[in-house]
């Protein structure tokens, strides 16, 4: 089985910054992909960013130029850098990997961490 945790949501003022971690551990042969996405109240969950295998990244129109992905070496520890915050950034951001295994790929989701930005 494979576990994600997140850290590092809270509240922060307009404009300000904060950075999320995503651990994943348990049985983990490849990791395909990891992203984050978030739920806002009454919203879908959407994607925020992914990072692929070969590094590659894709972000939301909406956090272009302020969000940042990342991991490191060992691809176990995703980052979500978040600038300039805005209010309509405020929900519930969640931590998603596609991970194989000798079984085949599955998805695996973290219990996510509240982000809220607000005077």
């Amino acid at each position: 089985q494979v576990q994600l945790v997140e850290s590092g949501g809270g509240l922060v003022q307009p404009g300000g910054s904060l950075t999320l971690s995503c651990a994943a551990s348990g049985t983990i042969s490849s990791i395909k992909a990891m992203g984050w996405y978030r739920q806002a109240p009454g919203e879908e969950r959407e994607m925020v960013a992914v990072i692929g295998s070969g590094d590659t990244t894709q972000y939301a129109d909406s956090v272009k130029g302020r969000f940042t992905i990342s991991s490191d070496n060992t691809k176990t520890m995703l980052y979500l850098t978040m600038n300039s915050l805005k209010p309509e950034d405020t929900a519930v951001y969640y931590c998603n990997a596609f991970i194989s295994h000798s079984f085949g790929t599955s998805e695996y989701w973290g219990q996510g961490t509240q982000v809220t930005v607000s005077s």
